[in-house]
């Protein structure tokens, strides 16, 4: 095996770890447990996987967890502290307690509060968050309702400065069966970095004959929040769907991405306006819509080539997880 086979071996094993980390952050993620799931000696385990994620194993579980907590304390203001910290896994208030402060520099129930008044200080016409958008005059955003059917199904749209409408509909998506690679690290505005995975990704998938022109959708999926991660360690993977047994080796690995309701941003944007449009949708669609981000992967799906279109854009659907509020 050559040294970039055996290379793609360790980032294969140390991937299906993150992911098992991801998908049971309330059960036992013991040094045990995750060697077996790496297939590596534990003895060796945590070594390895400190010098290739560049934090150690322990330290990684309890920030995703506890990132994890602050994303649901915002997301979900109904349910308790307590609740919450069950729900991923600590047994202890206390230890939990302990563990927040530590990554935040104040406790859970001040987290909670210090965002409430932030949002309460921002009159109706401004709770659309358009203060986060650094490039844009800070017109207010108009939040245009209508029923699409009987069925209870929405479509927004959501006017900002410098975009034209960008219509959000609330609708069922499917389970994507998908082969990824991965990125630790910084990503904001880096198209190159996005055209490079994806490359790396077509250059496995083509051999295969996985890539169906009019078949395979080819998805961003984002594993964490950049507003509490810190850049050097947010992870995205680059995906395209594969049919359901697909194998994967080396760098390329297979995962699931839950269906579901989602919100569905529907748009045309440049490379540096991404970050536009998600707030577009999280801070000015999201808090009149009825509706509250749920905890499962949120996505973009590509829709075009921008090398392609004639003034670059790129069309994407930006699909975030929702549950009542």
């Amino acid at each position: 095996m050559s040294s970039s086979n055996q290379r793609n071996e360790y980032v294969s094993r140390i991937n299906k770890v993150i992911d098992y980390i991801e998908n049971n952050l309330d059960q036992d993620l013991s040094l045990a447990v995750l060697a077996k799931v790496a297939n590596f000696s534990p003895f060796y385990f945590h070594r390895i996987f400190r010098a290739m994620v560049d934090e150690p194993l322990n330290q990684f579980i309890q920030r995703v967890k506890i990132e994890k907590t602050a994303i649901q304390l915002i997301a979900n203001p109904g349910k308790s502290i307590t609740e919450i910290a069950l729900d991923y896994g600590y047994s202890s208030s206390a230890s939990f307690a302990r563990i927040f402060k530590d990554r935040f520099q104040m406790s859970a129930s001040q987290y909670r509060k210090s965002h409430e008044e932030k949002n309460s200080k921002i009159g109706p016409a401004e709770s659309k968050n358009q203060k986060m958008l650094s490039n844009i005059p800070q017109d207010k955003y108009e939040v245009c309702r209508h029923f699409e059917s009987i069925t209870n199904q929405f479509k927004w749209s959501v006017k900002m400065t410098g975009f034209k409408d960008i219509p959000v509909e609330v609708k069922e998506m499917p389970e994507f069966n998908v082969a990824y690679v991965r990125h630790i690290g910084a990503y904001a505005a880096d198209g190159d970095l996005f055209r490079s995975l994806f490359e790396r990704l077509m250059k496995w998938a083509m051999p295969r004959d996985l890539f169906k022109t009019s078949e395979t959708t080819f998805l961003s999926v984002y594993h964490d929040d950049p507003k509490i991660t810190d850049e050097n360690k947010l992870r995205v993977s680059a995906c395209l769907t594969v049919p359901e047994g697909t194998e994967t080796d080396g760098e390329v690995g297979h995962m699931v991405v839950p269906g579901g309701k989602y919100a569905v941003a529907s748009c045309e944007i440049n490379v540096d306006e991404y970050q536009q449009a998600w707030d577009a949708l999280m801070g000015g669609w999201m808090p009149d819509s009825g509706y509250q981000p749920d905890d499962r992967l949120c996505y973009e799906i590509a829709r075009n080539n921008p090398d392609q279109h004639p003034k670059k854009k790129h069309l994407v659907d930006i699909c975030v997880p929702v549950k009542p509020l």
